[in-house]
């Protein structure tokens, strides 16, 4: 299954595959074993120096807050499977560190998120662990509290909506709170473009508002061109959530839409500006801008006939960046959606590839150091853009990293800084509830493009099935 991991890495295992799988499944893991209390971070060892000939850490990273000392230590982690960035970083980080070594498992996304639970609990819990999600973990005392680690980094100096997908409430909701895990890296989400026949249609430069892009449309249906590929299979998801969401975030603001998704106490995804980004949406299927097949297609295929120049545009996440660029070498652009009114801010889902400390960690300061050393080092941010296609993070005045000539990560990467000014990062809409995807967007979309179903009709049923999903928590 092609999932979506919104708190996941950029690829289609973790925006699409894992934003699918968590989307579907993230809900509710159970876990065993005795509650314990997060405890606060221990005090700072002396620093430990950078081997001979190694890039040396940047002052942010290595000027305050606890740190590896000296001595040796063993980093105990679990990484997902299949990416290769917390492999990378790891050995950047013992480069520089020599005295920190590495015992690294590994695990299908699938799998951690059903063994997290006992792998925190355990005799020998993870000092670094591959979060599949978060809340019923921290109500189980098993990830360790992060706020003494954000007042002795510096982390307070992050754009707020960057931590605000890692935080949990006493309330057991998501978005606020203390922060209990840290992302390696962002994804971000957007549309993707055709050069060559957005230049068909007159497209000079990215539109400023969402008339502009929807003028576009109208000038590539005109022109026998396919406006926007998407996918709605099933199998895949509801693929049309990405233009939804983008559009409920041009005509309202983010904060509700957040606060829908982290089940704060009477929120509710039925509200007028919602509504009018259904209604835009549904102008969009009626005006036939997207495929007629669109229910039967699943990502991997829409990409594919993406990438052989079909459709003009396509909502996705920069995790297929280095797919648009074999495919079509130079010749795929990306902007963030445009708000509905000029100069207005622009918003867009963007994920931390999540990773968490176990409450009884053995080295937790050492993984600690090691998430400010990813956000700020000169070197793992290099990692993070030419490993991971995707943001670094960290303080909004540190350079990010160019990707290679022509690449369309240089677009994606310049649209995040955007994103990041403007604090305008989502968590995703499918990421609500562990069953609101399949059981509330993903059927009810594929209602709306099959002509069974309108924007109010959306909206309400899928914000029914919201709440019967909650009073069953």
């Amino acid at each position: 299954m092609v999932g979506i991991t919104f708190g996941g890495s950029a690829k289609p295992r973790s925006l699409v595959v894992a934003a699918v799988s968590a989307m579907l499944l993230v809900a509710g893991c159970a876990a065993p074993g005795e509650e314990s209390t997060p405890a606060p971070p221990t005090s700072a060892p002396a620093t430990a120096a950078p081997s001979e000939g190694s890039a040396a850490p940047s002052a942010s990273a290595a000027a305050a807050g606890p740190d590896c000392g000296t001595d040796p230590v063993e980093l105990n982690a679990y990484f997902e499977t299949g990416f290769d960035l917390p492999f990378k970083l790891s050995e950047e980080f013992t480069k520089q560190f020599p005295n920190v070594t590495w015992d690294i498992k590994q695990d299908q996304f699938t799998n951690l998120m059903t063994a997290t639970p006992r792998l925190l609990s355990g005799d020998n819990p993870p000092d670094l662990i591959r979060l599949p999600s978060m809340v019923t973990l921290v109500k189980d005392g098993l990830l360790k509290n992060l706020d003494g680690y954000v007042t002795d980094f510096g982390w307070d100096k992050f754009p707020p909506a960057q931590l605000a997908q890692n935080r949990v409430a006493e309330d057991g909701t998501r978005g606020s709170g203390s922060l209990y895990a840290a992302g390696l890296n962002y994804s971000l989400t957007g549309v993707f473009y055709n050069k060559e026949l957005a230049q068909q249609i007159g497209m000079s430069a990215p539109p400023k508002t969402v008339a502009e892009f929807e003028d576009l449309l109208a000038k590539a249906k005109a022109a026998n061109l396919l406006p926007i590929m998407a996918w709605n299979a099933t199998a895949s998801g509801g693929g049309l959530a990405f233009p939804l969401q983008n559009l409920m975030a041009a005509y309202g603001p983010t904060e509700p839409i957040n606060d829908w998704i982290f089940q704060k106490p009477g929120a509710s995804i039925d509200t007028p500006s919602n509504l009018t980004a259904a209604q835009h949406l549904q102008q969009w299927v009626e005006s036939d801008y997207f495929p007629k097949d669109a229910n039967a297609i699943e990502y991997t295929d829409a990409n594919a006939r993406f990438g052989k120049g079909e459709g003009v545009f396509m909502f996705n996440g920069d995790w297929q960046n280095a797919v648009y660029d074999k495919d079509q070498p130079g010749n795929v652009g990306f902007f963030v959606f445009p708000p509905a009114d000029d100069g207005g801010k622009v918003a867009a889902m963007s994920a931390p590839l999540t990773y968490g400390i176990a409450a009884n960690a053995k080295n937790a300061d050492c993984a600690a150091f090691f998430f400010n050393w990813v956000a700020t080092n000169e070197k793992a941010r290099e990692i993070d853009v030419a490993v991971g296609g995707s943001n670094p993070g960290g303080p909004t005045d540190l350079p990010v990293p160019p990707a290679g000539e022509g690449s369309v990560t240089n677009e994606t990467l310049s649209a995040g800084a955007q994103v990041a000014e403007d604090n305008g990062a989502m968590d995703f809409i499918a990421n609500a509830t562990g069953a609101i995807f399949a059981q509330g967007w993903t059927p009810e979309l594929q209602k709306l493009v099959g002509g069974q179903q309108d924007a109010a009709g959306l909206l309400k049923a899928v914000q029914a099935e919201y709440e019967k999903e909650l009073s069953q928590q």
